[in-house]
């Protein structure tokens, strides 16, 4: 099984899956699997209608959220991100090429929430580097703080 790795609450990132993957994650408890690789990124790649496939058929909540690295920092998609982890069951796993992309779209939907400290130890520790998008953590971070006060 692909490596399922744990960031903060009910979400965890992974690289790209292949179909056996989940009956496995179903096994290991997950509840909603969340694929944010736009189809045809790579060839060979399950692409999204066979994951949802495989997804309902383990009993698994699946949603296809595509987002092109360059998208990663948008704030429509950061958004829907939010919702998605927001309403999902949990366990969710969100999957992408390496995982990185769903780990900056985490960053960034958690950023108010945690602060861009926490955000950022939390991916160091899951071997995930923030620098890119430093500056947006702490946009965010201030702009909830600002419609918060």
């Amino acid at each position: 099984m692909t490596r399922a790795i744990h960031l903060h609450g009910k979400v965890h990132v992974a690289s790209q899956l292949v179909e056996a993957d989940f009956a496995a994650l179903a096994e290991a408890g997950f509840r909603s699997v969340v694929c944010n690789r736009p189809d045809g990124e790579a060839e060979g790649q399950l692409p999204s209608g066979e994951a949802q496939k495989a997804a309902e058929a383990a009993g698994l909540e699946f949603r296809y959220q595509p987002v092109a690295g360059f998208e990663a920092s948008d704030d429509a998609v950061v958004e829907m991100f939010s919702m998605l982890r927001a309403q999902l069951p949990g366990p969710i796993l969100f999957y992408c090429r390496t995982g990185t992309r769903c780990t900056l779209l985490w960053a960034q939907s958690a950023a108010a929430e945690l602060g861009t400290d926490m955000v950022t130890s939390i991916a160091r520790g899951a071997d995930y580097d923030l620098a890119p998008i430093a500056e947006i953590l702490v946009e965010r971070e201030n702009s909830a703080a600002a419609i918060a006060a």
